[in-house]
């Protein structure tokens, strides 16, 4: 279903007269001036199209709003942005697929590749795995262009709800040039954080996404969208994560350390068909229990076992005991800093990419 908006500024009419005697060099900039006041208001709003996935932003209680009337609640939309929406799905965020997120992936991609007039693409999520789904957007959308992950802490039926609000700041950022090359952002409390760095801090307050020690990217206020910093790492359109030649995301599986943590839960996970584990450690990869015992049976099976700290901040280093025995392949990852789900998507592509350890190695240093 698609449906689309367009806005035609209400610009108002630019007046400038010319006092006799003034000067040529004057003459020229009021001209000027006229010129481009003319071109602004000739010129086309920016065009921003928004894929909807369900998720509160749309759980109203007797029934889910559909990408239509997303669009419809945000008042004066069309005289900002010309929007387009397409209802990829309507469901709660933990019910998407692996495989709609690569669906997903793809159809942005072809979006951006079959419109160069675009400016940028919203996705609306649920908050559950937001943080997931516009982490994976950012590391397989390859384009300059922007895409704005927004969802809301609150339903449509709720007092207080700021959906409409989230989405608006959201086609707000896609709009904006200052937003491309940033990747992947993520939306909400008028704040702009990488998809990379944001992540999920409390389960109810409504500026629930920090990155806690990086910080935003940037805000959405009044007068415009405003950034501070951009993402260094690689990303969109430096990724060389290319979804058209992935079938499928192999099984990967985040295993808690915990005092007391036994080893059998990694074997589990392995014998059950997984081709990489994450260990969210609590220091800088440690290990409890058995659980040394339960990795090396992982490495064993030809399994890469990456390492995560779920402290919230710090990094895992690379260089120590990487390979296997007698200088084979490497299967033991440093994570870096990532947190253990991000590091689990990034394993997932990086292994549906390469079967190379070093090569893993180095995707988890560069992104």
């Amino acid at each position: 279903m698609k449906r689309q908006f367009v806005g035609f500024a209400s610009a108002l009419a630019l007046l400038l007269v010319v006092p006799a005697g003034i000067s040529m060099s004057a003459q020229a900039t009021v001209q000027a001036a006229q010129t481009q006041a003319a071109a602004s208001q000739d010129a086309p709003l920016p065009k921003v199209f928004l894929f909807a996935t369900g998720g509160t932003i749309s759980n109203r209680d007797g029934g889910r709003l559909t990408v239509d009337e997303l669009i419809a609640s945000i008042p004066g939309l069309d005289r900002r942005v010309r929007g387009e929406g397409e209802q990829f799905a309507n469901a709660a965020s933990s019910s998407l697929t692996l495989d709609q997120w690569l669906d997903l992936s793809r159809r942005i991609n072809a979006r951006f590749k079959s419109d160069a007039e675009l400016s940028g693409v919203v996705v609306t999520s649920g908050t559950d795995t937001l943080e997931e789904l516009a982490y994976f957007l950012h590391l397989t959308v390859r384009d300059e262009r922007p895409v704005v992950v927004v969802g809301s802490m609150r339903n449509p039926s709720t007092l207080g709800y700021e959906g409409a609000a989230n989405l608006e700041d959201a086609f707000r950022a896609a709009a904006d040039p200052a937003s491309r090359g940033m990747g992947t952002v993520v939306v909400l409390n008028d704040e702009i954080n990488s998809a990379r760095e944001v992540t999920k801090t409390d389960a109810l307050r409504l500026d629930t996404f920090e990155s806690r020690r990086y910080g935003v990217l940037g805000v959405v206020d009044s007068d415009r969208v405003a950034y501070f910093r951009k993402p260094l790492r690689r990303h969109s359109a430096q990724s060389e994560f290319d979804v058209t030649k992935i079938a499928e995301l192999p099984r990967v599986d985040v295993i808690l350390t915990y005092q007391g943590a036994t080893g059998d839960v990694i074997t589990s996970v392995v014998d059950s068909g997984a081709k990489g584990v994450v260990m969210a450690t609590a220091g800088a990869g440690a290990t409890s229990g058995t659980q040394g015992e339960g990795m090396t049976y992982a490495v064993g099976k030809e399994v890469f076992v990456v390492t995560t700290t779920r402290t919230g901040s710090g990094r895992i280093m690379s260089g120590r005991g990487r390979r296997g025995q007698g200088g084979g392949p490497t299967y033991r990852i440093a994570g870096d800093d990532l947190n253990p789900i991000k590091a689990r998507i990034l394993l997932m592509l990086a292994i549906a990419t390469t079967n190379d350890g070093a090569e893993i190695q180095r995707m988890f240093s560069e992104y």
